[in-house]
């Protein structure tokens, strides 16, 4: 554990502030985006997400930590790959407002009755948490289409809880119905990334594009 003062810090709480403190600072941070620092481990921002509640390993990321933080010193074993912070196309200066992009949580045979009154009340995208890689129920498949064709982007991700990964086509005719794939963005990441890139684009492979890239 850490030492400051001659007093040990816990491995919760004052120590977690003083290696994030720590990272902030160091040099080896630059480049590497948001970064969380929990537990001794340093995530991405962009891939990390509070997995259990009641535990001093709270946060976790589905393929793992960038590094460690030991003693106030930082430890890198990988590089995040995806599109991040100044290397984005987006610019805060020019989003005065973000469009509303909602969540509806699936599951087995579940209709479109959600879906519905979100897109009724003015949602401009949908994102289906859907189980296993998005799937889509047969029931609601037509309700998908039907939004869509009004204009509503459908975006499939998955609540799986350890990290789903969306394979465009591989579970529906993303194509054919011209919905987007989340990637291995959750529901909640999935949203906010949605609401970000509407204020550049409606063209849904270039909403596709994004995915893949940030």
């Amino acid at each position: 554990m850490a030492n400051v003062r001659g007093e040990q810090m816990s491995a919760d709480g004052m120590l977690n502030l003083y290696n994030a403190v720590a990272v902030a600072g160091s040099k080896d941070a630059r480049g590497k985006g948001v970064l969380v620092t929990m537990n001794d481990e340093i995530h991405s921002g962009r891939d990390v997400s509070k997995m259990v509640n009641f535990k001093t390993e709270a946060f976790k990321s589905p393929w793992g930590p960038l590094g460690m933080v030991i003693e106030g010193k930082s430890y890198w074993f990988r590089l995040p790959a995806k599109r991040h912070t100044m290397d984005s196309e987006f610019d805060i200066k020019n989003i005065k407002s973000l469009p509303d992009v909602e969540i509806a949580y699936s599951y087995g045979d579940v209709d479109g009755t959600a879906y519905k009154a979100l897109a009724k009340s003015g949602a401009k995208a949908i994102i289906h948490a859907g189980t296993g890689n998005g799937s889509v129920s047969s029931r609601l498949v037509p309700t998908l289409q039907e939004l869509r064709k009004d204009g509503v982007q459908i975006i499939r991700s998955s609540h799986v809880n350890a990290g789903g990964f969306v394979l465009r086509n591989a579970e529906q005719p993303d194509d054919k119905y011209d919905w987007v794939a989340a990637h291995d963005l959750n529901p909640q990441k999935a949203r906010i990334l949605t609401m970000v890139a509407l204020t550049k684009t409606s063209d849904s492979k270039e909403l596709q594009r994004m995915f893949w890239e940030y």
